[in-house]
């Protein structure tokens, strides 16, 4: 593999760890505090900030490594007819779940903490957010999928 391409793929799962991460620790530990009333807005609504810069720098990123990759294993034709491309194209889907399941569910969040509000839009924000971090483990889960399948285990 060539040096350009290593480094595509390493920044792609970085990338991929971070925006996951971010959005699995969002809902797992943020989220909870938020809504029990324990996290005042000020805290919140920068914790919200700071990951939907994260998902949103992300997914930009992902877009243009996951692009490349592609671009350079798959033919049109490979994308839409063969279990790998099949993978990809269900890595994409999720992409754009994730990203608008953050979106929506951030701003949610965000709106409220700007009204000095935190259980009542946690309360609302939540189904978003459990979506984005099932998306989110569906999106490493496919991801291990195509790393297994390419390494030849199925």
């Amino acid at each position: 593999m060539e040096p350009v391409e290593v480094a595509v793929w390493v920044a792609h799962s970085l990338f991929s760890g971070v925006w996951t991460g971010s959005v699995l620790f969002l809902v797992v530990a943020v989220l909870p505090l938020a809504r029990n009333g324990t996290l005042n807005a000020a805290p919140l609504e920068s914790l919200v900030g700071s990951v939907k810069t994260i998902s949103r720098v992300s997914s930009v990123a992902l877009l243009l490594t996951g692009g490349h990759m592609a671009a350079t294993r798959y033919t049109s034709e490979s994308l839409f007819e063969t279990e790998s491309g099949w993978l990809v194209l269900t890595m994409v889907s999720f992409w754009f779940l994730l990203m608008a399941t953050v979106e929506i569910g951030g701003a949610k969040l965000t709106d409220g903490a700007e009204r000095d509000k935190v259980r009542e839009p946690a309360a609302a924000a939540r189904p978003f957010l459990l979506a984005a971090s099932l998306c989110a483990v569906a999106l490493l889960v496919t991801a291990g999928l195509i790393s297994a399948r390419n390494l030849g285990y199925f």
